[in-house]
């Protein structure tokens, strides 16, 4: 049941940042990434080949997640399905979560952090750098662990929601 077609906080079109509109108008993977204790749904991803390969990630300035990497200077990054919306909104705090983030969840604690159950695909990453870009912190990690399972559907955001390929 939906009460509302429109995010009841979100702020009105024409006092969005414009940069963040077109980032909206691109679409995104829909990642969880954690670190230490905390984790955060992340879409500015960008995987970058190489011999090793690296995750570049844009983390807003606001998120307690850039504390934990930090202190952590490790992370996994979740691929997400269809069937993780609920954890991807729990993540990016739009639902709540009483107990914590991982509260009953399987949960793996790995050298990278936490791993979530439930993810084909995930990487364990080892942060190699940071660098401030306006209002955001672009996090590169190197991977050093990869599993690639296979992924049917893909959860993706688009103009602020969540979308399937089709």
């Amino acid at each position: 049941m939906t009460i509302h077609n429109e995010h009841p906080f979100q702020t009105p079109p024409e006092a969005r940042d414009p940069a963040r509109r077109l980032r909206g108008r691109l679409v995104g993977p829909v990642t969880i990434v954690t670190a230490g204790t905390d984790g955060m749904t992340a879409s500015a991803v960008l995987v970058v080949e190489g011999l090793p390969a690296r995750v570049v990630m844009a983390v807003s300035e606001g998120a307690d997640f850039r504390h934990a990497v930090s202190e952590t200077t490790r992370f996994v990054m979740h691929v997400g399905e269809q069937d993780h919306r609920p954890l991807a909104d729990r993540f990016a705090e739009i639902s709540p979560s009483p107990g914590g983030l991982f509260a009953g969840l399987e949960v793996t604690e790995t050298k990278w952090g936490p791993l979530i159950g439930g993810f084909a695909t995930w990487a364990g990453c080892r942060l190699e750098s940071t660098t401030q870009v306006g209002s955001q912190l672009l996090l590169i990690g190197e991977i050093e662990e990869l599993h690639l399972g296979e992924i049917h559907d893909p959860l993706v955001y688009f103009r602020g929601r969540y979308r399937r390929l089709a």
